[in-house]
This record gives structure tokens, C-alpha cells and sequence, in this order.
């Protein structure tokens, strides 16, 4: 039994294990400490396999990912907002696509986007077939021990797999055919049909997905790429100078063994590891006069549009008043998208160009990084645009914060720091560790948010608004997640009577719904602190449940 088989019986194995706790942890909605505790054995079982099959994929640049993948899987118990929930699934799965580079033998530091862009596909084809490959290609069946236990314990799985899923679905038609024996089959076996294939289909589905993931970043795919040789290769066989060939009398040797003794110079292999524009014909590739025109234009326009609208795109309040029929709300929202439509296309022009870049002419290179610092810091104003639109339509005249305004300014400042990496990366000759920095940058970004509790900011800012006379929609601000509670709760004494009754109603529905809920597996930190502030509350801890299930809400107030 070869490693390969071993390290594929292991998979199955960790798979086996980690689908029926994924069933156990996962399914109860919404994810709390269960998630975490799954995320948490999982990433266990990940590195368990890489220290005992592939230790080479642990080093410096992998152990500080899987760091902060364990911070964010712990970050469920922690946040309760949608939204972070959300950005940290999303980090967790880069994290996990980032982690299979190794596996395909690119080095995530020096990798370029299209490498992420790879390392993310072979990540979800591993999931969508790794599981076949394991069963079909990876593991030696023949090469297990021949033993009779052996023999019994495969030929048991096997007939279970083909056997089982037949027998479900005769039962299941004999029990849609007949009413005495859907009643004999419930009251002998005493379980729910339908509950006991979803948990079938969810320990297959988590399975799965394991089992596919640990195959694309385990075990190691194999090239047939020749290495790349470089220009001082000594061992290389010398190429034939024309003076010698003078030398020779001109003779060419056209014997059967001519073409083996006079070598051809072979031009350098491609490596889709390293996806330069080598192999593109040159037609397709651009240099300082292409480069000139492209970002000289698109320099010009950015230019005159900022010295055009320099008075709307900083005229702030002042604008809004003395323009006639020009509301806050059209001032902001108006040109907020246009202009992060912008600054979102700005970075993979700039990426393209410089990547089609000849690399003949060190000229290129320098016209490139003048015209796009240029373009950055022309950018970086017209974003400033955009923040300050931002700033005035949540701000002491506006009309108060929200989630999508909150997170249209973290996406500003994420694309701030992004453009800073492309800056100290690309435009300083180390394009090769944009990529890597740009995800840091992000998973900084999260990090942040988590630590800054966007619910808990944004309510606090509209009850600020609120004491300094603006409006107040608690409509909006009660249905904030239980991060917000601690805030909301303190802040009712504050309120007139309209949204004092309409929070307390929120509050009350929201106290029912977490007592009803007393899952273990959904709970954490923030659930559990506006729970216990709520029973603190006698006017809340008091509520029948059953007449707020019903809408019947007890008026009174605090």
C-alpha cells in the first residue's frame, strides 16, 4: 500500500468524521458555537493530515492563514450581525483556496491573481470531484491488505452504498402506496422519514465537500511541465557560433545522428505557475507608446473632471442648500456609485496593462509607474469624493447611518488600502506579492469590522443623531442584530413615545425568539448577552410569549 493510497484512506476517514459533525453542528440556523466548533475540527483535521502526509505545506506563509482562519471561525461565536457572518464564510473559503497553492506547487507570497484565480477553480473542481478521484484514482484498492476482514469490511461498505439507497427509495414508494404501511414503518421505527433523509443528505453533502477539499490541498498535483532553464545553466550544451560553422569549411553534416549532434536552440518552456505574457505574439503586447495613450487619456479625463467638478464634488452642504431641487440624498447616492464604479475598474486596467508590458525596454516600466501614480492619486481624490458624500448623508444633517452605508464606507477604505499595496507592489517592481498583500489587506479589513461591531456603531450613531435632533427610525434600528441590543436597551429612556413603544415591542419579540430558541448550537457571545440583559428587564422578562406569537403586544412602556 502506497502513501498516496494511505493519505486517500485518511481523507475518507477524516471525511466520515467530519460529515456526521457537520450534521450535528451545522444544521441548527443560525450558526453560533456549533459553526465554530465545526470550523474549529475541521481546520484540526486539516492540519492533523498535513502534518502527517505533506508537512512541507506548513511554513511561514500557510501557518499564520490557518491562524487567521481560526479567528474567524470563532468569530460566530462572537458577532451576531448578517453581515459579518457573511464576510467571514467568505474569508474563511479564500483562506481555504489560498491553502491549496501548495498543493499545486506555486508559492502564495509570489503568486499573481490569475495563481488565485487558479488556486480558487482546482479548489471547487476538488470539491465538485475530488471525492471520485480519491475513490477512483487516488486509493490502490488492490494494494490493501488481503486479508479476509479487509475483504468483509469493503465488500459491507460496498453493498451498503449500492443497497441502502435502493432500499430508501422502495420504502419510501411502498410507504406513499399505502397508508397501513406508512403507519406500521413510523410506529416500529418511531422516526421521521423526511428528518432522517435530510440527515442522510447532509452527512453525503458534508462528506463530500471534506472530502474534496482535503484531496485539492493535500495531495500534491502532478506536473509534466519541464523546468524552466535559465540563461546561466552551465550544463547546458553550448550553442554553435557561426564561426565555427566558417571554421568547419561550411560543412553540414547530414548523416542520420546530424540532428541529435547540432542541437536547435530550445526556446524557454512556459510555466502556467509563472503566467507572464511570454507567450503572447508581440502584436498583443503593449509598450511605452501604448501605455502612454491608454493611462494618458483615461489621466486627462480623470484630471478635468476633477477640476470641472472640484466645487460639486467638495461643495458639501453648502452645495446642497443653494442649489435649488438638489436634495442630500440625490447629492450622495448620485455620484457614490459612479464613483466607486470607478475606483472598482481603475485596478485591474492598471493590472492588465502592466502585465501586457514588453519587458525589451526598461522605458516601459518607468512610463508605467509615472502615468498610473498619477492615476492612483488622481483616484484617491475622487474617492475622497466619495467618503465625503458618505460622511454627509449619515452625518449631523443627514439622515443617519445604515448597514449598507456603513459597509459602502468600509469598501472605500478597503479599496484605500488595496491601491497602497498596488503602490509598495507593483508600481516598486514586486508584482508578484500584490496578490498576497491585497488578501492580507482584506483580512485585516475583517478583522476591524469584528473588532469595531458595526451593528453596535451604527445604532450608537443614530441615537447620537437622534439627541442631536435629528430623526430617529427605530423601524430601522430595532431590527439591527443582537449586537445592538446592549445599546438599544440603555438607549429607550432616550426615545420619545412612538419609538420607545415600537423598540420595547422589538425587544419583546426578540426576547421570545431567543427563549424559544434554546439550542446550544446556534448560541454565542452576543445572542447570549442581549438574552441575559433582556431577562434583567422585568417590563421584557414578564412577556407572554404566546400573545406576542399571536401580535398582541402589551403597550406599555418604560
Amino acid at each position: 500500500m502506497n502513501e498516496k493510497t494511505k493519505t486517500g484512506l485518511e481523507i475518507l476517514q477524516a471525511a466520515l468524521l467530519l460529515g456526521i459533525l457537520a450534521d450535528l453542528l451545522l444544521r441548527p440556523m443560525p450558526w453560533g458555537i456549533g459553526a465554530s466548533v465545526w470550523l474549529c475540527l475541521f481546520l484540526a483535521g486539516i492540519l492533523t493530515l498535513t502534518c502527517r502526509r505533506k508537512s512541507s505545506h506548513l511554513n511561514a506563509r500557510t501557518i499564520p492563514l490557518y491562524g487567521a482562519m481560526l479567528i474567524f471561525s470563532l468569530t460566530f461565536v462572537w458577532r451576531d450581525s448578517t453581515e459579518l457572518t457573511v464576510f467571514s464564510s467568505l474569508a474563511i473559503a479564500a483562506i481555504l483556496a489560498v491553502q491549496v497553492m501548495p498543493a499545486l506547487k506555486i508559492e502564495a507570497r509570489l503568486a499573481g491573481v490569475f495563481n488565485f484565480f487558479i488556486a480558487g477553480s482546482w479548489a471547487v473542481i476538488c470539491v465538485v470531484f475530488g471525492p471520485l478521484m480519491v475513490l477512483a484514482g487516488d486509493i490502490k484498492w488492490k494494494t490493501l491488505p488481503n486479508s479476509s476482514l479487509t475483504k468483509h469490511i469493503v465488500s459491507g461498505f460496498k453493498g451498503l452504498a449500492i443497497g441502502l439507497p435502493i432500499f430508501l427509495l422502495f420504502g419510501l414508494l411502498f410507504m406513499a402506496a399505502d397508508a397501513a404501511f406508512e403507519g406500521l414503518v413510523q410506529n416500529t421505527l418511531r422516526i421521521d422519514i423526511e428528518e432522517f433523509i435530510l440527515h442522510v443528505v447532509f452527512i453525503s453533502f458534508g462528506i463530500w465537500i471534506v472530502a474534496g477539499y482535503l484531496r485539492a490541498s493535500i495531495i500534491d498535483v502532478e506536473s509534466n511541465s519541464p523546468d524552466i532553464p535559465h540563461l546561466a545553466d552551465d550544463n547546458k550544451p553550448a550553442i554553435p557560433s557561426v564561426t565555427d560553422d566558417i571554421s568547419s569549411g561550411g560543412a553540414k553534416n547530414e548523416g542520420p545522428g546530424a540532428e541529435d549532434e547540432n542541437p536547435e536552440v530550445e526556446s524557454e518552456s512556459w510555466d502556467w505557475r509563472r503566467f507572464d505574457n511570454s507567450f503572447l505574439p508581440d502584436f498583443l503586447k503593449v509598450g511605452a507608446i501604448e501605455t502612454g495613450i491608454v493611462l494618458g487619456l483615461i489621466n486627462l479625463l480623470f484630471l478635468v473632471f476633477v477640476i470641472v467638478q472640484l466645487p460639486y464634488l467638495f461643495g458639501g452642504m453648502d452645495l446642497v442648500r443653494n442649489t435649488a431641487d438638489f436634495k442630500l440624498a440625490e447629492y450622495a447616492r448620485r455620484g457614490f456609485g459612479e464613483l466607486i464604479a470607478v475606483a472598482s475598474l481603475v485596478l485591474p486596467i492598471l493590472l492588465t496593462i502592466h502585465w501586457l508590458l514588453r519587458k525589451d525596454n526598461p522605458f516601459n516600466e518607468k512610463l508605467f509607474r509615472i502615468l498610473a501614480g498619477i492615476q492612483i492619486g488622481l483616484l484617491f481624490v475622487i474617492m475622497s469624493s466619495a467618503m465625503q458624500r458618505l460622511v454627509l448623508l449619515t452625518g449631523n444633517l443627514g439622515y443617519g447611518l445604515t448597514v449598507e452605508r456603513f459597509y459602502a464606507m468600509s469598501f472605500i477604505v478597503l479599496l484605500a488600502m488595496i491601491f497602497i499595496v498596488f503602490g509598495l507592489t507593483v508600481l516598486r517592481g514586486l508584482r508578484e506579492q500584490f496578490a498576497w498583500g491585497a488578501l492580507w489587506s482584506g483580512l485585516l479589513m475583517l478583522a476591524a469590522l469584528h473588532l469595531m461591531n458595526p451593528d453596535d456603531f451604527i445604532a450608537r450613531t443614530n441615537i447620537r443623531l437622534m439627541q442631536e435632533g435629528r430623526n430617529f427610525d427605530a423601524d430601522y434600528n430595532r431590527k439591527l442584530s443582537d449586537d445592538a441590543v446592549p445599546v438599544l436597551l440603555e438607549s429607550i429612556p432616550l426615545m420619545d413615545y412612538q419609538n420607545r413603544l415600537k423598540t420595547h415591542q422589538q425587544l419583546r419579540v426578540r426576547f421570545c425568539r431567543s427563549k424559544n430558541n434554546r439550542d446550544i448550537r446556534s448560541s454565542n457571545r452576543a445572542r447570549s448577552t442581549a438574552q441575559a440583559m433582556l431577562q434583567n428587564v422585568p417590563e421584557i422578562a414578564g412577556t407572554d410569549c404566546a400573545e406576542v406569537d399571536r401580535g398582541a403586544y402589551d403597550h406599555s412602556d418604560f
